[in-house]
């Protein structure tokens, strides 16, 4: 089977029309555009709204820059080039600047600009920091997209990494499962290398980003099938977005053909407030209503799924919205005294972010957020 055909210029999109080409030129001047011959076969080119469409062709709102670049600020997270470390068991190694699709709502946007360098090619300082931290049991490798890199790439960071004794999960974060799971089943060599390197008692994992469930085809099924068989888990994870995925009946079907799979829904994130994605972004009330709602309608294996929001004081679950109130707990927290923290806020109608509910600058105020890990 013939790899599939990548497109960075957006003006050879044929399906679209050439005066919305022309218009949306000046958005990918300024982020990259890349999209392939599979994923665009996934859209209905006759519905202005297909939700597919939505997520990976641009819209002229992300030339509003309203929000923030670093919406959950990780520059405060940085130990070495390229290496992060928010949470005590946990380290990031942004090991590529390249995804396989650059979704339009991706909360690390500005990675892809051409005057942003974060991630870092040389793993190097980010590896020897986590040898000398016994206290990373786990370690994601992030970016950008990790399984983009070259096999070789791939073996040589695992490599590193197994060398460690207390480095027991490997994550690898992940949009290829639906954008492009040929690259995944078609590569043997790739499959023996996760093989190798996911033990029975020191598992890799494969942090997928299905977002709405016409992405899971009968190719990305059999990509996820090719990974179960080399041992490698998989978990889901998605922001609930305007327009894409706040249908209710979408969310749930999502869960459902996850769990058929055997695929773990991990967690629903609340948008983050990055520049650009104001299209995107739900008020906690609706969001917590769509996904409660869409949680009836599932299984018990589709209710394992965690509405959470990525902060920069830590990952915060939200556990219920009322009329008046937001009932919130740290899932993890950046000081760990407020691990597992519960606390309840006022929720305005409009709130969206941790930030819009009153007294939660008391709050962080009381956390020292700013202290480096």
């Amino acid at each position: 089977m013939p790899h599939p055909r990548y497109i960075t210029d957006i003006r050879k999109i044929e399906n679209l029309p050439e005066e919305e080409r022309q218009k949306l030129t000046d958005i990918t001047d300024k982020f990259v555009f890349r999209v392939n011959d599979y994923y665009l076969s996934l859209i209905d080119w006759n519905d202005p709204d297909d939700p597919i469409r939505k997520l990976i062709i641009p819209d002229e709102a992300e030339l509003d820059e309203y929000g923030k670049w670093d919406a959950s600020d990780e520059y405060r997270n940085y130990v070495a080039p390229g290496c992060q470390h928010k949470y005590g068991t946990t380290a990031l190694l942004l090991v590529s600047e390249v995804c396989g699709s650059y979704c339009r709502f991706c909360f690390r946007k500005r990675l892809f600009r051409n005057d942003v360098h974060e991630a870092s090619l040389n793993i190097s300082p980010g590896v020897e920091y986590i040898r000398n931290h016994p206290e990373i049991n786990n370690v994601l490798l992030t970016g950008g997209d990790s399984l983009m890199l070259s096999t070789g790439k791939i073996q040589g960071i695992l490599e590193r990494l197994r060398e460690i004794p207390h480095v027991k999960i490997i994550r690898l974060g992940s949009k290829l499962p639906s954008f492009n799971p040929m690259r995944i089943y078609e590569d043997e060599e790739l499959l023996q290398t996760l093989s190798n390197f996911s033990r029975p008692d020191a598992r890799i994992y494969v942090m997928a980003h299905f977002n709405h469930p016409r992405e899971l085809t009968g190719k990305a099924l059999r990509a996820i099938n090719a990974l179960q068989k080399a041992g490698v888990i998989l978990v889901n994870q998605t922001p609930v977005l305007k327009g894409i995925n706040d249908d209710p009946e979408v969310l749930a079907k999502l869960l459902d053909k996850l769990s058929w799979a055997g695929v773990t829904p991990y967690y629903f994130f609340q948008n983050r407030p990055v520049a650009g994605n104001a299209n995107f972004i739900l008020s906690f009330r609706e969001a917590y209503e769509k996904i409660e709602k869409a949680k009836s309608l599932t299984s018990g294996l589709g209710k394992r799924v965690r509405y959470v929001m990525s902060h920069s004081s830590g990952k915060i679950e939200i556990l219920a919205v009322d009329d008046k109130h937001i009932y919130l707990k740290y899932h993890q927290a950046r000081n760990p005294e407020y691990y597992g923290h519960f606390f309840k806020l006022e929720c305005p109608e409009d709130a969206a972010w941790f930030d819009d509910l009153p007294g939660a600058g008391e709050l962080l105020d009381k956390q020292d957020v700013h202290m480096m890990p």
